[in-house]
């Protein structure tokens, strides 16, 4: 009864976060929206057994992911009311896609063939919670996790890698403003300089003339 309670309520959350990411007018309150929406995620993979997915999606996506676009968003100071201006002129078009979209999520729920659990357990042996009690010494669910994304889907991994990594350049290179009259170092030109110290042999006695 308890689990059933959390789920309507995770999935609920999950939905009406959803929503309000693209229906916010505030990029800021879009973002803040996407972090509820990945934490009711997270809430959701707790309920199916899949905990290191949960953690995932905390660390990753709403410590770094979603917290860097809330930066990105305050600091480029965007003006946004004159990228709304050519809204209407983009209607048609941006209507058209998103119906090719659609039409393509709806006949991908009507094609998709389910596969059987024989099929399943052939692909991939993962554990189930009787297998795992039946069987201790057996793999657990990180363990059958990380065989898999390290096997089958190594390159979507290091692929989503990059994509971070581009996108974190990125913010950097956006947010970088350019100061005048502040100084500022030039590693390159100081190692390149002539030595402009003269070392001295000073005898005993004697000074300096």
């Amino acid at each position: 009864m308890i689990a059933a309670a959390a789920f309507w309520i995770f999935a609920a959350a999950a939905i009406l976060s959803g929503l309000m990411v693209i229906a916010s007018k505030n990029p800021v309150h879009s973002v803040l929206f996407l972090i509820s929406a990945f934490i009711s995620a997270a809430g959701l993979f707790v309920l199916m057994g899949a905990e290191y997915l949960a953690m995932l999606l905390i660390v990753v996506y709403v410590g770094a992911v979603a917290v860097l676009f809330l930066f990105v968003v305050m600091m480029l100071d965007v003006d946004f009311v004159e990228l709304k201006q050519g809204f209407l002129s983009y209607l048609p078009i941006g209507a058209l896609i998103a119906a090719v979209v659609v039409v393509e999520l709806i006949m991908v729920v009507f094609v998709w063939a389910f596969p059987s659990d024989a099929e399943l357990k052939l692909a991939h042996p993962a554990p189930t919670a009787a297998q795992t009690v039946a069987d201790p010494d057996g793999p657990n669910n990180i363990e059958a996790i990380g065989l898999i994304l390290y096997t089958d889907y190594v390159h979507y991994f290091q692929i989503a890698g990059m994509i971070l990594l581009i996108a974190m350049i990125g913010a950097i290179v956006l947010t970088f403003r350019v100061r005048e009259g502040v100084r500022t170092q030039d590693p390159a030109e100081q190692a390149n300089r002539a030595k402009e110290i003269e070392l001295v042999d000073i005898r005993p006695g004697e000074g300096l003339s």
